[in-house]
């Protein structure tokens, strides 16, 4: 999609990728309307500000997948609200809306775009494992890292393992990136984006950290927060 001046309806455009995000005026805006990218996409991508939503769109950015990104304003209560609890009765993002199907909870997002779009499971046996992983980020390895009270304790349980893991393998399956990648290695990113943890203890963690925040995808998206 691409813009030689603002439409009418947009405050500014902000390009990500190879979508634009455009930002609706607020005379203009409705419910679930404020960001809309690559309009002749079929799949669309529902979030809020600083949630797992990015997630969820580096994978996208990953896989060359077209998508329409829509911001929930959640200082609005706009997930709160109907037509947003159609699709998530729980009022959470992200939510993806691909042709008549809907889902939400981002690891089950992941999971379903793996299998579907992303060429990399081919048997039930691989789909179990890149779950167990998905699994292992969403709830292991974040509550272990992201709530204060369990930090100390879990981080010498769960870091020296996958200290080991990747000092055998550039990623967590072998040498090739993976969906599994995008769950942990998100939660790994945002202990230095957002908890400035110290991880000089785990060289191959650290490494690890670096390179996949070098991916184009990993920049364009959460790489922008």
């Amino acid at each position: 999609m691409c813009f030689t001046q603002l439409p009418a309806y947009a405050e500014k455009i902000i390009p990500s990728g190879k979508n634009s995000f455009i930002f609706i005026n607020n005379q203009e805006k409705k419910s679930m309307n404020q960001v809309i990218t690559n309009s002749n996409s079929t799949l669309k991508l529902y979030g809020g500000t600083r949630s797992r939503a990015s997630i969820i769109q580096w994978y996208l950015e990953e896989i060359n997948l077209d998508y329409n990104y829509i911001l929930i304003d959640m200082t609005q209560k706009e997930h709160l609200q109907s037509p947003f609890l159609e699709l998530n009765p729980f009022g959470k993002v992200p939510v993806i809306v691909d042709d008549d199907f809907q889902l939400w909870e981002s690891g089950a997002i992941l999971l379903y775009l793996a299998e579907k779009y992303g060429n990399e499971i081919n048997s039930l046996e691989e789909k179990s494992i890149i779950n167990q992983w998905i699994l292992f980020a969403n709830s292991t390895l974040a509550t272990g890292l992201f709530i204060e009270a369990n930090r100390e304790k879990e981080m010498s349980q769960l870091l020296p393992p996958l200290e080991n893991i990747l000092q055998k393998n550039s990623y967590l399956l072998g040498e090739n990136f993976t969906v599994a990648d995008v769950a942990v290695g998100s939660m790994l990113a945002y202990t230095q984006i957002l908890l400035k943890l110290d991880l000089s203890n785990y060289p191959a963690i650290t490494n690890y950290i670096q390179r996949i925040i070098q991916r184009p995808a990993f920049m364009n998206t959460i790489g922008k927060r």
